[in-house]
C-alpha cells in the first residue's frame, strides 16, 4: 500500500539497499513470506473474491462484463519461473519478460481483478508446445472464463481485444460454455467473396459512410450516446453489419461503431462481433442468451477499457511487476498480495463516510479531550494498525491508503467525487 513514489521491491519495502541490505532481518523476512512460507494464493484469492462479492458497494451485477486480456512485463534471466523472449503486448515487442493472462469484471461503476495465470513459454517445457501441460493464451483465456462461471460471477459478455477476437477456438469455447461475448476484430478482418463484392466489415462501413451525409440523415448508421464516469457524453454511430457470415439473424453478428462515420478514424473506430442476439429475431426466442441493440454492444465493449486503467494503477502505483523472486509461487503470491490491496481501496472507497458522517466525526474528535499530547500513551485510533507495533491490524496499509484512493479518484473519478476524504 506503498505510495507511487516508492520502489515496491523487497529490499525498497524493508528500507535497506539492494545487495547487502538484502541480507537483513526486514528483507529476509519479506522475502521468507513470498518465498518460503504455507500461505496458499490461491485460497486467498477465493476469500477475496468472497468478501468482494459479497459486499454492497462491489457486488457485481449483470449488466457487467467480464475483460479477458493478457500483460507483459520485462524480465531477464534465465532461472525466473515463466520466463522467455516473448511478444509484450504493453510496450508492443517482442522481449524478455513474463506474460499474464487476467480476467477482471467491470461495469459502470466498478472494476477489479478476478483471476490471472502467467503464460509459461513452451522452451519451459520437454515436449515444447507438444507437452501436455504446455497451455496458450487461449487455451488460459477460455479456463479463466470457465472458472469465473463456476463461481457464479455474473456478467453480461466476455469482452476481449482482437488477439481473443480473431480466434475461432476461442469464441468456440465460449459458445461451449454459453457466455455471451462481444470481441473486437482487426480492421483486416475478411471472408472469402467475390470480386465487387464486400468482404469485410470495414468494406460495409466503408460503403454505408458513403451514403451518410449528416445526423439528419445517416443512412444506415445509428445514433449511440456514450456516457461516461465523469459525467460527459459521446455521441458514436453504429452500424449493423449484414453481409456474408454476419447478419441481425445469424448465430453470430458484427457491429462497426465509430465517432465519423464518413472518416472511420482509426483510433474511434471499432470492429466487433457478438454473439447476442438482434432484439426481435428469431434467436432472440431460441437462445439463453440476453438480447443486445446496437447501444447495448457499444456499452458492452466500451467497458473494456477499465482493464487498461486498472494496469496503470497496479502496475505503476501497487507494484505488479516490482517482484524480486524467482519461484512460481512466490510470484503468484506477489501478485495476488497486488489484488488484495486494490481490491482493499474499492472496497474502503465504497465505505468512505457522507458529508454528514465526517463532519460529526470531526465534531466528535473535537470535544473528546486531547491527553496524549505532550505526555502520556497515544490510544489506539482504530483497527488498523500504524506501524510495527500497532497491534493485529494491518501493519501500515492506512497511513497511505487514502493516497491510494486518491490515485484511484485522480485516473477513473466518479460523477461528483472530489476526493477520497
Amino acid at each position: 500500500m506503498l505510495p507511487a513514489e516508492r520502489n515496491k521491491t523487497l529490499t525498497a519495502l524493508a528500507n535497506t539497499e539492494p545487495v547487502v541490505g538484502a541480507q537483513r532481518k526486514g528483507a529476509q523476512s519479506l522475502q521468507w513470506f513470498l518465498s518460503e512460507s504455507r500461505w496458499d494464493p490461491r485460497e486467498a484469492n477465493e476469500r477475496r473474491l468472497e468478501l468482494m462479492l459479497g459486499e454492497g458497494t462491489t457486488a457485481p451485477s449483470e449488466e457487467g462484463v467480464l475483460v479477458i486480456d493478457e500483460h507483459g512485463d520485462r524480465k531477464w534471466g534465465k532461472h525466473t519461473a515463466h520466463v522467455g523472449r516473448q511478444w509484450l503486448a504493453n510496450i508492443g515487442k517482442t522481449e524478455s519478460g513474463v506474460v499474464s493472462v487476467s480476467s477482471l469484471w467491470a461495469d459502470e461503476r466498478i472494476y477489479y481483478p478476478v483471476d490471472f495465470e502467467p503464460y509459461t513459454p513452451s522452451h519451459h517445457f520437454e515436449g515444447g508446445k507438444g507437452d501436455p501441460a504446455f497451455r496458450t493464451k487461449l487455451k488460459i483465456a477460455s479456463q479463466l472464463v470457465e472458472l469465473a462461471m463456476g463461481r457464479g460471477i455474473p456478467f453480461r459478455a466476455v469482452v476481449a481485444d482482437p488477439f481473443y477476437g480473431e480466434d475461432w477456438g476461442f469464441k468456440h469455447s465460449l459458445e461451449e460454455l454459453g457466455a455471451g461475448c462481444v470481441l473486437a476484430l482487426k480492421p483486416s478482418h475478411a471472408w472469402w467473396h467475390k470480386v465487387g463484392e464486400i468482404g469485410s466489415p470495414y468494406e460495409a462501413a466503408v460503403s454505408a459512410g458513403e451514403a451518410w451525409e449528416e445526423e439528419r440523415h445517416p443512412g444506415e448508421w445509428v445514433k449511440v450516446m456514450r456516457h461516461f464516469r465523469d459525467g460527459h457524453e459521446e455521441v458514436w454511430w453504429a452500424l449493423e453489419v449484414d453481409v456474408g457470415p454476419y447478419g441481425p439473424r445469424r448465430e453470430r453478428r458484427s457491429v462497426v461503431a465509430a465517432t465519423d462515420p464518413k472518416e472511420l478514424p482509426d483510433k474511434a473506430t471499432w470492429y466487433l462481433s457478438t454473439n447476442l442476439p438482434h432484439p426481435g429475431s428469431e434467436r432472440a426466442a431460441e437462445s439463453q442468451l440476453g438480447t443486445a441493440d446496437l447501444a447495448e454492444v457499444v456499452r458492452l465493449y466500451g467497458l473494456r477499457m477499465w482493464v487498461e486503467q486498472s494496469y496503470k494503477q497496479v502496475k505503476h502505483v501497487l507494484g505488479w511487476s516490482d517482484y524480486q523472486v524467482r519461484s512460481d509461487l512466490a510470484i503468484r503470491r506477489h501478485w495476488q498480495l497486488v489484488c488484495c490491496a486494490f481490491s482493499f481501496c474499492w472496497w474502503a472507497y465504497g465505505h468512505l463516510p457522507t458529508a454528514d458522517e465526517e463532519e460529526d466525526s470531526t465534531r466528535t474528535r473535537e470535544d473528546q479531550p486531547q491527553e496524549w499530547e505532550g505526555r502520556g500513551k497515544k490510544e489506539g485510533q482504530g483497527i488498523l494498525a500504524g506501524g510495527p507495533e500497532g497491534g493485529e491490524g494491518m501493519v501500515g496499509a492506512m497511513d497511505d491508503a487514502r493516497q491510494i484512493l486518491e490515485g484511484v479518484l485522480r485516473y477513473a473519478p466518479a460523477a461528483g467525487a472530489k476526493s477520497a476524504t
